[in-house]
């Protein structure tokens, strides 16, 4: 019988699932059992005396030394078959002196293989890197301790097409870390089941094919699942982990907990000893079952429960997109100008999972800045502040990194004198929109309910229109009237004046705005995105 050696490969470049067997790489270096050992055993115990088996005793030698128990149950069962024979050879004969016994057979190494490996949607978690560097030494051990217990096993609900290992050279495995959704994925493509667990085990054996490596197959383990399993459980995710790869490598040996209650019970029995072997912390099938039903009824409407999912969640879910540009008006703030809390918490958890919100609005730089304070997601650690990037006035105004202006465009001065003249004379208020200040030419309650409502910067008021063109340099300005007095007449009248020389946008019925031609937030958002060389395809627009 051959000799069992484990060996980790070490952390290949996030494989993908179909290259969890790529070829093996130059100088891997093997781990021989006892540099992977878990702390040293009590004098004289095996792994087999764990499972109530006991090897041949053996009093010249010392305590048999962590994972021998396999070892030492295969040379017991050599005894016991030579027994009879060796008998036979021991009687003396009247011939010459019995010849010396053969020397016994060189013992061949077994080697297992774990692959390990993290796909590719998954972010770069230090818990799951650091979890991935210790399952390289882990797997090949619980490898060893599943292929020990095959040894003289007496389970009646196992598959048994893989029990004698000694045939082959390498037996190799591979665990793959992924979020939910890749596995949900996989579970609806290979199982036709549309859902979310915690693991996959994949065969890749095939029965009566003579060839010197045993390849177990794949198992697929979602973190996020796992951590959410490991928090019910009072337990770290690297036990979860480590159950779920025990409970992988007795589905590919040939148990299924799924099939009855007595696969349930001989399943939970070789993982709880396996476990017990290695000294791993975690729970088995019943009682991680029944530790998780136990915390469902602590949340009493399942929000408590949703927000810890959440909360695991976010830790290893990595968007299909690296920013969002957002609207204002309509989008974040509802009809009264204010950020719900549900969007608040969306953008909270957009951030929370890596992604960059930027704002792309028809609004100022301050009125933003206010509008999103009551939810405290201003300021240097919110989404919007004086130094971070934006698109306002309807892409007028673009500012880049660390806040600073890298585009600006003014309308026509003409169109504004003959716009603040027209204000003047039918006593219909307007605002002027320069940079982070607003400007008026009278006093009245719409102006007022600009700032108040709108979080617009309270407008100074300039009477003199050539005081105010001297001073400032406009992007825009917007009329406030009824939306029938705007349907009436400002519209068409706007329109038709300045036609060529700007445009009239209209973003709520009671506003109209004059803007300089091919105005757009859209055009904003592109120079944007050149500034800060980013590509669309990195980007979600609301």
């Amino acid at each position: 019988m051959a000799r069992i050696v484990s060996r980790a490969l070490p952390f290949a470049s996030r494989p993908s699932l179909c290259l969890l067997r790529p070829p093996p790489l130059p100088g891997a270096a093997l781990l021989r059992s006892a540099a992977a050992a878990p702390p040293p055993l009590p004098p004289a115990a095996s792994l087999l005396s764990w499972r109530g088996l006991t090897g041949a005793p053996e009093p010249s030698l010392a305590a048999p030394p962590p994972f021998a128990g396999f070892l030492s149950g295969i040379r017991g069962f050599r005894k016991a078959r030579r027994g009879p024979a060796a008998a036979k050879r021991s009687q003396p004969q009247d011939a010459a002196p019995p010849p010396p016994p053969p020397p016994p057979p060189k013992e061949s190494e077994i080697e297992l293989i774990a692959r390990i490996g993290v796909e590719e949607d998954m972010p770069d978690d230090d818990e799951v890197l650091n979890i991935v560097e210790i399952l390289k030494l882990n797997v090949p051990m619980a490898m060893k301790i599943a292929l020990d217990g095959l040894v003289d096993s007496n389970y009646s609900t196992r598959d048994t097409s893989i029990s004698d290992v000694g045939k082959y050279d390498k037996v190799e495995v591979s665990v793959l870390l992924c979020n939910d959704n890749f596995i949900q994925n996989l579970s609806k493509e290979w199982r036709d089941e549309d859902c979310t667990t915690d693991m996959l085990s994949m065969s890749q054996h095939i029965p009566d094919l003579d060839v010197p490596i045993l390849m177990l197959g794949d198992i697929v383990i979602s973190v996020e699942t796992a951590a959410r399993q490991a928090e019910e459980k009072g337990v770290t995710l690297l036990d979860e982990v480590r159950v779920l790869v025990v409970r992988g490598i007795l589905h590919l040996l040939g148990f299924n907990h799924e099939t009855s209650d007595e696969a349930a019970m001989e399943m939970e029995k070789e993982e709880h000893l396996i476990l017990k072997s290695l000294r791993w912390k975690g729970k088995g099938l019943a009682k991680g079952a029944h530790d998780s039903s136990k915390l469902q009824p602590d949340s009493l409407d399942g929000q408590v429960t949703d927000s810890q999912k959440r909360a695991v969640t976010l830790r290893f879910y990595r968007p299909k997109f690296k920013y969002i540009f957002c609207d204002m008006d309509g989008t974040l703030l509802n009809s009264k100008s204010q950020i719900t809390a549900r969007n608040a918490e969306a953008l909270r958890e957009a951030r929370s999972r890596g992604v960059n919100i930027v704002i792309a609005t028809g609004k100022a730089r301050p009125a933003v800045i206010d509008a999103l304070s009551t939810a405290d997601l201003s300021g240097k650690t919110g989404i919007v502040s004086e130094s971070s990037p934006g698109v306002f006035l309807q892409g007028l105004l673009v500012y880049g990194s660390e806040g600073r202006q890298i585009y600006k465009r003014n309308l026509d001065q003409e169109v504004c004198r003959e716009a603040l003249l027209y204000s003047l004379e039918h006593k219909i208020p307007l605002v002027a929109f320069s940079q982070d200040h607003c400007y008026s030419m009278f006093d009245h309650p719409l102006v007022d309910s600009l700032h108040y409502i709108y979080h617009e910067p309270k407008a100074k008021i300039v009477p003199s229109v050539d005081q105010l063109l001297g001073t400032a340099e406009i992007q825009k300005v917007l009329f406030l009237e009824t939306p029938e007095g705007i349907l009436s007449a400002l519209r068409p009248y706007w329109a038709k004046a300045i036609e060529g020389r700007a445009h009239v946008v209209q973003a709520q019925p009671d506003m109209l705005e004059l803007v300089p031609p091919a105005t757009s937030k859209g055009n904003g958002v592109q120079i944007l995105l050149n500034h800060l060389s980013i590509s669309p395809d990195e980007v979600c627009s609301i």
